[in-house]
C-alpha cells in the first residue's frame, strides 16, 4: 500500500540535502585528522551549518565518531531526512501499513525507485527509526515494547501481532 505523502519519508528533500551534508561531515573529519579540534570550534561550526541546512538539532547525532556507528553515509542520510510529522485523521489502513512495515522484513522493488531511495529505504524502517518516531508522535499509546519480544505473566515470550499493535494504538 502506498501511504500519503505526508506520512512517507521525504526522500526528495533528503536526496537534495545529502551530498552537501555528507561532504560537510567528511570535510570535518579530514580537518580533524590534519589539525585536531580539541576546542570543538570546527565541530560547533559544523553543527551550526547542518542545523541551518536541515533545521534539526545536531546534539542527537554523533558527528565526530561516525565511523564507530553506521558510517558517514547513513549519518548524512539521517541528518538530511526531515523528521516525521504529526498527521491528522490517519486511517486504520495507513496505520496497518506502517505497523506491517515495522513488523515484517520486506525487500522493496527497486525497479521503479531511485538508487538513493533503494539505498536508504530500509534505514527508515529499521535503522533510524523514522516510522517508530512517526507512531510515537501520532499515538499517545505508542510503546516501544509493542515491537519487541515480551514476557507474559507466566514468563513465556510473546510478540504482539500487527492487529494487536493497531488495536492498542488506535483504541
Amino acid at each position: 500500500m502506498e501511504l500519503r505523502k505526508e506520512i512517507e519519508p521525504q526522500f526528495d528533500v533528503a536526496e537534495n540535502r545529502y551530498p552537501e551534508v555528507l561532504k560537510s561531515i567528511l570535510d570535518y573529519t579530514d580537518y580533524c585528522e590534519k589539525n585536531g579540534d580539541e576546542e570543538n570550534i570546527e565541530y560547533k561550526k559544523l553543527e551550526e551549518k547542518l542545523n541551518l541546512m536541515t533545521g534539526k538539532e545536531m546534539s542527537k547525532f554523533n558527528l565526530w565518531e561516525w565511523w564507530e556507528e553506521e558510517g558517514a553515509e547513513n549519518l548524512a542520510f539521517d541528518i538530511s531526512l526531515p523528521d516525521p510529522q504529526k498527521v491528522n485523521s490517519l486511517t486504520k489502513e495507513e496505520v496497518y501499513e506502517i505497523v506491517r512495515r515495522l513488523k515484517t522484513f520486506e525487500e522493496i522493488n527497486t525497479k521503479h525507485v531511485s538508487d538513493f531511495f533503494s539505498t536508504f529505504y530500509q534505514n527508515t524502517v529499521y535503522g533510524n527509526g523514522y516510522f517508530m518516531k512517526f507512531l510515537e508522535i501520532n499515538f499517545n499509546k505508542f510503546r516501544l515494547n509493542l515491537f519487541q519480544r515480551n514476557k507474559d505473566k507466566d514468563r513465556k515470550y510473546f510478540e504482539y501481532s500487527i492487529d494487536e499493535v493497531i488495536a492498542i494504538l488506535i483504541e
